[in-house]
């Protein structure tokens, strides 16, 4: 992978996620309605206004308008350029300092970088997932804090629960992210060490490998796996993945013409 200073890799990480986040909050959105409409109704108390995703997506769209697929937006992208910033920060250090080359060093720098990353977020989480449920009554599931901004909602945590409030649910989040940051990482770096050697030998390229496995195997092989890999790694991380390295790429580049 291209070396950059780990304060780089910060801002590097933290704007490719948020890149990211933009094209997935609206799937955040129904899938905070979803799951909140889930546990409600299983205590029989709610009706069940939201029936799919695709009748979901457009039930919001409906009571809140298009732009209520955002909502929630501002704390998605303060979560996602703090959790991981500080992941992939702590994650090029662990890189610099040659940790990641020992065995099984991908796989610990991941889960750590995660569960710090995981931490400091936290707050940012919590409160992209009360705005994400907030909606009109005929619609409404789970309980509804009828914050107006992101600051508005941290001051009337901070002001009703204390500071500790802001870290409600820390305990679920870490090992979570924990899990998922260094099956994400060891694995991205795995693949594409992996690629980059082999790919001189099985393929001349994108364009090639598409059309040797379409001539071989036809069109439906392009598609293997398609859907145990979107229910694993999801949309959001395969363009974070995506827009860090490439970002990493143009960081590198400048600083080789730098020096």
């Amino acid at each position: 992978m291209e070396t950059v200073p780990p304060a780089v890799d910060l801002v590097l990480g933290a704007s490719a996620c948020c890149l990211a986040c933009v094209f997935t909050n609206p799937l955040e959105v129904v899938k905070t309605r979803l799951q909140l409409q889930g546990e409600l109704q299983a205590r029989g108390t709610y009706p069940r206004p939201y029936h799919g995703f695709i009748a979901s997506v457009a039930a919001v769209a409906r009571a809140d308008g298009l732009w209520g697929l955002q909502k929630g937006l501002a704390a998605g992208l303060l979560y996602q350029g703090l959790m991981n910033g500080v992941r992939f920060y702590c994650y090029s250090l662990a890189c610099q300092a040659g940790l990641t080359q020992q065995p099984g060093g991908t796989v610990v720098a991941g889960a750590v970088a995660g569960a710090l990353g995981a931490f400091v977020g936290s707050p940012a989480y919590l409160i992209k997932t009360q705005l994400q449920a907030q909606t009109v009554a005929a619609v409404a599931v789970g309980h509804q804090h009828n914050h107006q901004t992101v600051l508005g909602a941290l001051e009337t945590i901070w002001r009703q629960q204390g500071l500790l409030g802001l870290w409600q649910g820390v305990g679920g989040a870490v090992p979570r992210v924990m899990v998922g940051s260094a099956a994400q990482l060891a694995t991205f770096a795995s693949a594409k060490a992996w690629v980059q050697k082999q790919q001189g030998q099985l393929y001349g390229g994108l364009t090639d490998c598409m059309v040797k496995i379409w001539r071989q195997e036809g069109p439906l092989a392009l598609y293997k796996g398609l859907g145990p890999a979107y229910l694993r790694l999801g949309p959001h991380t395969i363009l974070s993945m995506l827009f860090w390295d490439e970002l990493r790429k143009l960081a590198g580049r400048a600083q080789h013409k730098g020096t």
